[in-house]
């Protein structure tokens, strides 16, 4: 747009300026214009966002995790592939098998109920090298987000607590069996003597 003074012949008190719109020719490659024309950029524009959205803000990927009568899906974040996770009781550790890694920030939910730390002070080794982390801690799980090199093999997450392997209910029904076989070998025991 451009402002244009009015004609010479008008008076000095109606000099006052109007808007009028001129085109300007802008130059536009030939190939630009004509996806331009067609909408294609704005697809193309549209579809990178909605690409870029996805990676940025959270297409976790989940691990159906089952030990002993209970399930827990741990969502994670990782460039590359994982292979297998599996819960170590006697170590109180959750390992992690991948493959395909690259230069990335690895991030996992652990919750509560099968892992946790005193003070939420976990060790994170990485393929044997212990790591720095950061943690976010929710009220039924803890984030732990942490760089993870090219080729990494296997994670190991220590606490100071995991899911125990016997349930509460198990180890009922173990030591109530045992009670009733030692009370039945008594009362056996007395019938014959």
């Amino acid at each position: 747009m451009t402002f244009v003074k009015p004609n010479a012949v008008q008076n000095a008190q109606q000099s006052t300026y109007r808007l009028e719109w001129k085109p300007t020719k802008i130059l536009i490659p030939l190939f630009l214009k004509k996806t331009l024309m067609n909408g294609y950029l704005i697809f193309f524009l549209f579809f990178a966002l909605a690409l870029n959205f996805g990676v940025a803000y959270g297409e976790k990927s989940a691990y159906q995790l089952t030990i002993d009568e209970n399930s827990f899906e741990l969502q994670y974040d990782l460039t590359g592939t994982v292979i297998a996770m599996a819960l170590d009781q006697e170590l109180n550790s959750l390992l992690i098998g991948i493959e395909n890694t690259k230069d990335s920030l690895f991030s996992i939910d652990l919750p509560n109920k099968m892992i946790s730390s005193e003070n939420n002070e976990f060790a994170v080794l990485v393929d044997g090298y212990e790591i720095d982390y950061d943690i976010i801690i929710n009220e039924n799980n803890s984030v732990l987000m942490f760089f993870i090199p090219d080729g990494t093999q296997e994670i190991e997450i220590i606490g100071t607590y995991v899911i125990p392997e016997f349930p509460i209910g198990a180890f009922s029904a173990l030591v109530f069996t045992t009670c009733l076989v030692m009370i039945m070998t008594k009362i056996k025991n007395t019938k014959f003597r």
